[in-house]
């Protein structure tokens, strides 16, 4: 053990330990989710911590001979190495000071072991004076919150991407299949399976347009800002520098924002990615949703396209198998939109010159992106690339359907083709059975009308491919 202290007091901290005594004094007093603080959070933090000494160190304030060691010390932790020396809770009182303090911590007692010294002699590299040199917990934390959200934003967008390319090849493949399209659940008009899939396509990618447009709001940011905005304990020159060293560290452009005030005790920007989340998980309901009902049955349902079985659907009935992957993606948004609220009321919660209620958003945004790359991974893996279309029951419905005598207005009449509906649904006849028998239209042109081409694209059949709306 060592001895460690604080203004509070002394404390003993295990000698194998990376941080120190703010550290043990978070980890005693907050024990809440039982959950660790993400790894990529750690990262984050780690190199906005190695930004500021390489400002500080291009500004003169900052000595090589310590501003060196904690930038190798940085580079240590994003790489990957002493996550396990982040052990608080993620959700903790304090806006933030205990896990920028734990950072703090592990940056100088490594750089203190490089330079082989005795973890604990803050006298000689100090977690207030050089870690935090030119900050504050209430610039520092909310900057590495940014950069955590673009590292999860690539991998949730890259996702995205794969999910929204496997629905354009399903378009492709299924461009063919004609089957009933519905509206209120009744059967409607036809379309084309290949149709559908392609509109899922277009969702996913203007919900991907919709995240991009969102982390917009956060390449501003507050470092040098300090403790309330005003800049207190940093200089002009830092202020101005550090943004061009974090956008070469990190590969998204980040600039100091036009009122520093504003950036520390606003969150507003957090709200906005995360309500880009939640609106992207409305789409994913509806989407998985609709293919939910698509693969209902198989014998007593729609029965339109098959999925992958991926487990036995039942403890008790043989031979079921239930459209988990689906369902799973349909719980994950629900969480997502659960967070989202917890991020509203967190924003909202912002008092005078500082939000406090920091970790929290931090905790929820980050799981919404985590969460959503794993469902839309998985639903992309384990479910779309093997659906697979039921062409002759698609068939069978239309032929089956009332639907289709929509396409005959044009040619009949409304008056018409509302007495063949209804003597249809009153006889349960076909209705191309009604129309051959009462000799209304010719079986030739019958046939060109009710082809899959004229009943699900009449608008654009003829139209030159250059004045067709893509996507």
């Amino acid at each position: 053990m060592r001895t460690e202290h604080d203004f509070l007091g002394d404390m003993q901290v295990p000698d194998d330990c990376y941080y120190g005594v703010q550290t043990m004094r978070a980890i005693d007093n907050f024990q809440i989710t039982g959950s660790r603080i993400d790894p990529d959070f750690i990262k984050s933090m780690a190199i906005v911590k190695k930004a500021a000494a390489l400002t500080n160190m291009k500004t003169r304030r900052l000595s090589h001979d310590i501003g060196d060691y904690l930038v190798a010390a940085a580079d240590e932790i994003i790489a990957g190495k002493l996550l396990d020396q982040f052990p608080l809770d993620p959700i903790q009182g304090g806006a933030g000071t205990s896990i920028n303090m734990n950072m703090n911590e592990v940056l100088c007692n490594r750089a203190l072991e490089m330079k082989g010294l005795p973890k604990g002699r803050y006298d000689l590299i100090s977690p207030n004076n050089h870690a935090n040199m030119a900050q504050s917990t209430n610039d520092a934390f909310p900057t590495s919150i940014k950069v955590c959200v673009f590292t999860k934003a690539r991998i949730l967008i890259d996702a995205m991407e794969k999910m929204a390319t496997e629905f354009e090849k399903k378009g492709v493949e299924f461009k063919d299949v004609i089957k009933m399209g519905r509206t209120h659940l009744q059967d409607a008009v036809p379309i084309t399976l290949g149709e559908e899939m392609a509109a899922y396509a277009s969702i996913v990618r203007r919900c991907i347009s919709r995240i991009n447009r969102s982390l917009d709001a956060i390449r501003s940011i507050n470092m040098g800002g300090t403790a309330v905005g005003t800049g207190i304990n940093s200089e002009v020159e830092y202020i101005y520098k550090f943004p061009e060293v974090l956008t070469e560290l990190v590969g998204e452009h980040f600039e100091t924002s036009s009122n520093l005030v504003d950036a520390t005790n606003s969150t507003d920007s957090y709200a906005e990615i995360s309500g880009a989340l939640k609106v992207s998980s409305l789409s994913l309901i509806k989407i998985a949703n609709d293919i939910r009902l698509m693969a209902s049955g198989p014998r007593c349902g729609l029965n339109e396209i098959t999925l992958p079985a991926r487990q036995p659907g039942s403890s008790i009935m043989p031979g079921k198998v239930n459209p988990v992957i689906a369902e799973v993606l349909d719980q994950t948004c629900y969480h997502v939109i659960g967070n989202d609220l917890a991020i509203t009321l967190a924003v909202e919660n912002g008092q005078l010159e500082l939000n406090v209620m920091e970790p929290v958003v931090a905790f929820n945004l980050f799981n919404s992106f985590r969460y959503l790359t794993n469902a839309i991974n998985t639903f992309t893996e384990k479910l779309l690339k093997g659906l697979q279309a039921n062409r002759e029951q698609c068939k069978k419905w239309v032929d089956n359907s009332v639907g289709i005598i929509t396409a005959l207005l044009p040619h009949i009449g409304y008056e018409k083709c509302s007495a063949i509906a209804k003597e249809a649904y009153a006889t349960h006849t076909p209705v191309r059975t009604i129309l051959e028998r009462e000799h209304i239209l010719s079986k030739e042109r019958l046939d060109e009308i009710l082809s899959p081409l004229e009943m699900t694209q009449p608008g654009i059949a003829g139209v030159p491919e250059s004045h067709i709306r893509k996507g």
